[in-house]
């Protein structure tokens, strides 16, 4: 809301005592050029940069806006650039905590303050999402009109938790993870502001690295821990942050795991080979390791779809699907959710039954090609659509199957120099055993040899 005299006071106070208020609080930006990441919404013009203008924009106001992102990504802190960028007058809510009755209170304010003063309201409306559909619906007539330019933030997605007659009077702006290289600038920055810890401590490599891990892409995270892990090497009279300071000061122990070196390959190698040894409690610690070191959800949801093929196939052919929707799904809302899915499909894989026969049938197949064994398309297996065809003997002769009981006609598909070659193997695992039989019976058929 707008500030009161004990705001006022408390945020004199917060400047005179930097302790008074967290570090991440402290380290809030305070003008879009100190904004970190999400450098796609600030370019000159965007809809943010049009809200801090000096002017309204005349016939082509600033839009209303919906900021989407997972948490720590910077969707309160841009709104607290505004306010403190912009000569509009600046309004906020937390859909915690406010109901219809203030929504219309703000608006009611801003009308006054449109036509009387001349003065733009923005309203910044944090947790959306939690908002019911009719409380979303008193905010309509005040976006439709631009009573108020909204600044609205969620971490859901908005298709799903925001009514469509107010994203449709929305810009919806999505708010990428921060990279870790965005948040070693928040950290370098934290350690030496004098509104941050003024230089009081150092952050060594190894720290830095582990910080980095327990953040998972959020900047909020990881101010927190480097605050504790700085009071505690304060309280013991170090001037550095170390390791094992930092480990005591955020519970949390650091794990051995190089994303850019061997460690990320031989705990992926480890998780496959677990999977494929059906050892559902070794995947699981394997996959905790990865989730824990921060690695990138997406990188192992893409090993767990080629094990669905390369280690299950049709033995369950369940197994790809429930491998793809995890991707999808880790895709849409990352982590620390994102865990609970890579879970669910890391145990389904390791209980399925395996089969490598459609590995080892590509393989076979590829081999054969790459050796040159190829040879020509039998002429009834060419296309016969184009004058002439007839006349080179293409597509003549070919029995169509569905002309044939069973659907299986008695030709030869493949060429010449390969004819009688097998890739296909199945095993007699789980849903597999079904394959083989009807494997069995359509080779018969195919070979002139079934009734």
């Amino acid at each position: 809301m707008e500030p009161d005299l004990f705001t006022a006071a408390a945020e004199d106070l917060r400047e005179r005592d930097p302790g008074a208020s967290p570090l991440a609080v402290r380290m809030r930006p305070r003008v879009l050029e100190e904004v970190v990441g999400q450098q796609h919404l600030l370019r000159p013009g965007s809809p943010l940069r049009r809200l801090v203008a000096e002017s309204g924009g005349g016939p082509a106001g600033p839009s209303s806006v919906i900021l989407w992102g997972p948490p720590g990504t910077g969707k309160t802190t841009l709104a607290y650039v505004v306010s403190k960028a912009t000569n509009k007058r600046f309004v906020e809510l937390s859909a915690i905590t406010a109901g219809v009755k203030e929504v219309r209170t703000v608006i009611e304010s801003a009308k006054r303050q449109s036509g009387g003063f001349q003065r733009e309201t923005v309203l910044f409306l944090d947790e959306i999402h939690r908002f019911s559909k009719a409380q979303q619906d008193s905010l309509l007539p005040a976006v439709e009109n631009r009573w108020v330019t909204l600044i609205a933030a969620t971490t859901e997605n908005p298709y799903f938790s925001v009514i469509s007659p107010l994203l449709s009077r929305s810009l919806l702006l999505t708010l990428e993870p921060l990279t870790d290289d965005d948040l070693r600038g928040v950290l370098h920055r934290a350690l030496d502001a004098e509104r941050g810890l003024a230089g009081a401590v150092s952050l060594p490599k190894d720290a830095e690295e582990h910080l980095l891990r327990i953040a998972g892409g959020d900047a909020r995270r990881a101010l927190t821990a480097l605050e504790a892990g700085a009071g505690s090497a304060l309280a013991k009279g170090e001037d550095s942050i170390t390791l094992a300071t930092l480990e005591e000061a955020v519970d949390r122990a650091a794990v051995t795991y190089d994303r850019d070196g061997d460690q990320h390959y031989d705990v992926a190698s480890a998780l496959i080979k677990s999977i494929r040894g059906s050892d559902v409690d070794a995947a699981l610690h394997y996959l905790a390791r990865m989730i824990e070191a921060g690695e990138d959800p997406r990188f192992i949801a893409r090993r767990l779809m080629i094990s669905a093929s390369e280690d299950i196939g049709l033995a369950d052919s369940t197994a790809l699907p429930t491998a793809v929707a995890a991707a999808q799904a880790v895709a849409m809302i990352g982590f620390p959710e994102a865990s609970l899915i890579l879970s669910h499909a890391t145990i389904a894989l390791a209980l399925a039954p395996k089969s490598n026969a459609a590995t080892t049938a590509i393989g076979a197949a590829l081999a054969d090609v790459r050796a040159g064994k190829a040879g020509p398309v039998p002429a009834h297996l060419r296309d016969g659509h184009y004058k002439g065809a007839a006349k080179l003997g293409h597509a003549q002769g070919y029995v169509y199957p569905h002309d044939v009981p069973g659907a299986v006609a008695a030709q030869r598909y493949l060429p010449d120099e390969l004819s009688g070659r097998r890739y296909y193997e199945p095993t007699r695992y789980g849903a597999e055993a079904r394959y083989a039989d009807v494997l069995d019976w359509v080779r018969e058929r195919l070979a002139g040899r079934g009734e």
